[in-house]
């Protein structure tokens, strides 16, 4: 009862106001730019996971029928890699759409600025202009649901080579 008669009694505005508020206060219409630029970079992100995941399935299911057993766990291994290979790509991609935007006057600072909001780590003292304080935001959401994405994938494909290592061993054939 007490959080209902707290937001009865509290003056809060209507959605279309907050965001006009907000909107207003950011004072940029690159925002937009960039929000559009975060789906499309989480879009990809889903896509060169999904070929990783997928490739990785394709080669476990032939090593599987060829009976070539410890290899799939190479597979895995450069997968991993792979996945990582494109988290600092995406990293780089913030970094330059930073530098393109003049968020920062040297582009080192601009590197960890994207790199620091990417991971979430947020260890910086950064100084952002009023019209750029929702970046910050922006680049943490983009990572943080690609890291969910490259999680999801790697625990689909550990699972995978633990059903194996489990069917292998349960057989009577070793790794």
């Amino acid at each position: 009862m007490f959080l209902i008669d707290l937001f009865r009694n509290a003056d809060l505005p209507s959605f279309h106001t907050l965001f006009a508020e907000i909107n207003t206060d950011m004072g940029n219409g690159d925002i937009w730019f960039v929000l559009i630029l975060a789906c499309l970079m989480l879009t990809m992100h889903g896509l060169i996971v999904l070929m990783v995941a997928g490739a990785f399935h394709w080669l476990d299911q032939k090593l599987e029928n060829r009976q070539i057993y410890g290899a799939n766990f190479v597979s895995y291994f450069i997968a991993i890699l792979l996945i990582i290979a494109a988290h600092l790509v995406e990293i780089i991609a913030w970094a330059y759409i930073c530098v393109a935007l003049k968020v920062f006057p040297t582009n080192p600072q601009t590197f960890y600025f994207a790199g620091e909001m990417y991971t979430t780590v947020g260890y910086g003292d950064y100084k952002l202009t009023e019209h750029w304080r929702i970046l910050p935001i922006i680049i943490s959401f983009t990572g943080i649901f690609a890291v969910s994405m490259s999680g999801a994938a790697l625990y689909s494909m550990m699972g995978a080579l633990l059903g194996k290592t489990n069917q292998a061993s349960k057989s009577g054939a070793g790794i």
